[in-house]
């Protein structure tokens, strides 16, 4: 497996969100982009209270799940090849693990690898309002060289439904890994 965007980490942390990792995950089968997924204990608890996507539906788009306590799996390993990691939804607890360096449980050990290699990392936060906490981790984490992007799908697109606000946010950050997913709307542009 070369170093290129053929294979990503895709990180599901306790933000509520769980719709967003589903449309992520999605997109790249779609893709064809090799899918490496962790599932923290926090994303399972959210899951079950949101009664949206649950972990069958996250684990049958990807194509390795590695168990959020396994501290030895390949993604731990900087020598594990990867085009980057990205994590969606990301908890204000992630995003201070991974703003800190404390790598606990895999998602976050898998981050610091990520960073650690200066490979891409995408945190996709899902919550509001931000307290200077979170604004001094999303500063910390931006500046350690991660990229910070909130869930917010932009509407100049004119959308109808919650898929295609979905859609919005995961072509967005698949566009920091140089993936173009189909029948994304840029602004002033047709559809691709």
């Amino acid at each position: 497996m070369s170093a290129g965007v053929g294979r990503l980490v895709v990180g599901v942390s306790g933000g509520s969100g769980m719709p967003y990792a589903l449309s992520v995950l999605r997109a790249l089968r779609a893709l064809d982009v090799e899918t490496h997924l962790i599932v923290s204990s926090g994303a399972k608890r959210v899951m079950t209270a949101e009664r949206g996507p649950q972990l069958a539906d996250l684990t049958a788009l990807a194509h390795v799940t590695h168990d959020d306590r396994d501290l030895a799996a390949s993604v731990a390993s900087g020598s594990f090849r990867t085009g980057g990691m990205l994590i969606v939804p990301c908890s204000a607890g992630t995003l201070a693990k991974v703003a800190g360096g404390f790598a606990d449980n895999l998602l976050a050990r898998a981050a610091h690898v990520t960073l650690k290699e200066r490979r891409r990392l995408v945190l996709v936060l899902r919550e509001d309002p931000l307290p200077r906490p979170m604004l001094t981790n999303m500063l910390a984490a931006h500046d350690a060289g991660a990229t910070v992007m909130t869930a917010s799908p932009g509407f100049y697109h004119a959308p109808d439904t919650v898929d295609e606000l979905l859609h919005f946010v995961t072509a967005r950050v698949l566009d920091q890994f140089g993936l173009d997913v189909p029948g994304f709307r840029r602004w002033k542009e047709e559809a691709s």
